[in-house]
């Protein structure tokens, strides 16, 4: 056996609905996939997918509360739905993309707003903005066979019991198994990797003290405040 010079990181892990565990290996996350969020943001909807990266070690679970990160003055929120990857695959076809799926998830894509913009602003990379620490709040996944595979139904957020964020899974550009496909053209998915999908209009800023509680209809919700 391998003699290690410190002892291996713990996995990390999301809780299922059901009963155990999956053991995170990736998280993609898909940027600008609402068309009012886009605007917003003041982008252009007719843009194709891009993709960027959390570690997994960013992702947050059980409701636990997150630290206001450092460096940052305009710490946002977007909700999002989380899709769990069971099956691993290459060029992946539109058409066979969900049964790649094992589960779904609500999330929370936390962000350095001000930091990504300046990083937009150079040209420079995102993982400041929104890789760092307990950046991926997520609740518990539910799996397909038990709920399908939702096209549909309302995505929301609340702070502090006020309602910021309100869409609905149908006002995705892209699908879920259009971003599976996309993305898998680019890396090889496998087993274990969560795939954020986007968030709709009404992102704003959260501050110490703040509790966050995003919801899907037939998905979940996932809970998180601000320390």
């Amino acid at each position: 056996m391998a003699d290690f010079l410190f002892a291996p990181h713990n996995p990390v892990t999301v809780p299922i609905a059901r009963g155990g565990l999956f053991a995170v290996r990736r998280v993609y996350c898909v940027g600008r996939n609402y068309a009012e969020h886009i605007i917003e943001m003041g982008n252009d909807t007719r843009d194709p997918p891009f993709f960027f990266a959390k570690p997994a070690d960013a992702v947050v679970v059980g409701g636990a509360a997150i630290p206001y990160p450092s460096q940052t003055a305009d710490f946002h929120h977007e909700v999002e739905l989380v899709v769990a990857i069971g099956e691993d695959g290459s060029d992946i076809t539109v058409e066979n993309a969900l049964s790649h799926v094992y589960g779904y998830a609500v999330g929370l894509d936390m962000t350095r707003r001000d930091l990504q913009a300046l990083a937009k602003k150079a040209g420079r990379p995102w993982e400041m903005a929104k890789a760092f620490d307990f950046s991926a709040p997520i609740g518990s996944i539910e799996p397909a066979s038990s709920i399908g595979h939702p096209e549909k139904g309302a995505i929301t957020l609340s702070v502090n019991g006020t309602e910021r964020q309100r869409g609905d899974l149908a006002d995705q550009i892209w699908s879920v198994s259009e971003t599976i496909a996309h993305l898998s053209q680019f890396v090889a998915l496998k087993a274990g990797d969560l795939i954020m999908t986007g968030t709709p209009a009404g992102v704003a800023a959260v501050a110490r003290g703040d509790v966050l509680e995003g919801a899907i209809a037939g998905v979940g919700t996932v809970r998180t405040s601000i320390l």
